[in-house]
């Protein structure tokens, strides 16, 4: 729902509570459906898809949330500018599986529109280290290791920052090491 509407619905409650508390004086209903318009509030800034999306990965059901995240068709209409991050945060953690090369670049968009969490941050960064990592940017990998590290005060990602640095000492493979007699190999041979 586009979060525009989510503000005249609680507008609408809010005029409805205030009309039956002094004009049809009853004041009860009247405070309740004030109240109510905390709803609509509350989700212009926090989208229902989104916390339905990180309840299901909380309960590590993937194909759920993913389908909560594509229920959002046009984020930038139905979404805070505060949850843009979270949005790409969200796709990279559900993409992560199946299709590792789609993760960094939603990463990017992730922390470049931000994401509020210091622990959030530090996953994103984590993921973008794994991902330089592989493609073999070493030097690029150590930094967002380092960082990712610093982001991570409570010490939940330890054991997946370790097993990155033992990735980044181990020599890589270059294109012809399974064959040493690749690279004698002539033009006429």
């Amino acid at each position: 729902m586009n979060k525009n509407i989510k503000i005249a619905i609680a507008a609408i409650l809010i005029l409805g509570g205030l009309y039956m508390m002094f004009y049809t004086r009853s004041l009860g209903w009247g405070i309740v459906v004030f109240i109510l318009s905390a709803f609509p509030i509350f989700l212009y800034f926090k989208n229902e898809n989104i916390l339905l999306a990180f309840w299901q990965l909380r309960k590590q059901n993937m194909e759920k949330a993913s389908k909560f995240l594509n229920n959002i068709k046009n984020y930038k209409t139905e979404l805070h500018k505060n949850q843009y991050g979270y949005y790409h945060y969200l796709q990279g953690l559900v993409l992560a599986q199946d299709h590792p090369t789609k993760v960094e670049p939603l990463m990017r968009k992730a922390l470049e529109y931000g994401l509020n969490m210091k622990h959030d941050r530090a996953m994103a960064t984590l993921n973008l280290a794994a991902g330089a990592i592989s493609k073999g940017r070493k030097q690029e990998g150590q930094k967002l290791l380092e960082e990712a590290k610093r982001l991570d005060s409570a010490g939940m990602m330890t054991d997946q920052i370790k097993m990155l640095k033992d990735q980044l000492k181990m020599p890589t493979m270059q294109k012809h090491m399974h064959n040493p007699n690749m690279r004698n190999r002539g033009k006429f041979f």
